[in-house]
């Protein structure tokens, strides 16, 4: 079956949660169902452990992959670095089956911040473990006041105009909520980046080439719920998922 606007509001987005390793399991801000339901969507919570992810995705409209710990660096050839932390390898198993799942049949995807460098590394794509060590300390991605604790922080972006996500937005430069210490570092053939850091230049948004809608952010748009800028980043993710053909339907 295919959506039309009449039943928009039961379009049904599979969430993903961090996962038992974290100091709540199965727990998410709850930012992110807002933003959903604000956009029109039903959010459906996700918790690492399912084995099988057309299960799951065969009875869902869109998936939003979220922020969170950092990937494993096995997972995309990468060395062990000291400032890697919270390496959850359920959820890192069952975030990369539900990427792949949903790319290779062409479900709605949204990657946030985690969720974007999930996308990549299913893809085939690395990780850049540490900014500073390869772009410096000029911007800063997140604040680390003293040791083990990591705040938020704000910084501008250029994205690029004739990208899916330089449409939707409507704009080529923005403040965006950031809270990460990794970045994607080579991008898969099938990706392109569109957008990045204003001054250091870090990838800060790519779009699969073939997919319908398939887009990672690196910063928070759920942070800005009041910001149209990122409103529109989930108003133009839920329109996907009724707008498209089901694939996957009997």
């Amino acid at each position: 079956m295919s959506k039309t606007y009449s039943n928009y509001q039961h379009t049904l987005i599979g969430i993903t949660t961090y996962g038992r390793q974290d100091p709540i399991p199965f727990s998410l801000p709850s930012t992110y169902l807002d933003s959903v339901r604000k956009a029109g969507g039903t959010p459906v919570l996700l918790p690492p452990g399912e084995s099988n992810a057309a299960t799951l995705l065969k009875r869902l409209d869109g998936l939003i992959i979220t922020g969170g710990g950092d990937i494993d660096p096995t997972l995309y050839n990468g060395a062990a670095h000291p400032m890697v932390y919270s390496v959850d390898n359920e959820r890192d198993a069952f975030e990369i089956n539900l990427a792949k799942f949903a790319l290779e049949n062409h479900i709605p995807v949204l990657g946030i911040c985690r969720g974007l460098q999930i996308l990549i590394v299913a893809s085939g794509g690395t990780l850049i473990p540490h900014i500073p060590d390869e772009y410096g300390t000029s911007v800063s991605h997140r604040l680390e006041p003293e040791p083990g604790i990591r705040k938020s922080t704000e910084h501008d972006v250029i994205i690029t105009a004739n990208s899916r996500l330089g449409k939707l937005i409507q704009k080529t430069h923005i403040s965006v909520v950031s809270w990460h210490h990794q970045a994607v570092g080579v991008l898969p053939s099938n990706w392109r980046p569109v957008a990045h850091s204003v001054e250091d230049k870090v990838i800060e948004a790519a779009e699969h080439i073939h997919h319908p809608w398939a887009v990672g952010v690196q910063w928070h748009p759920e942070m800005s719920q009041n910001d149209p800028n990122h409103e529109r980043i989930f108003k133009g993710f839920i329109e996907s998922t009724y707008s498209k053909d089901n694939l996957l339907s009997a």
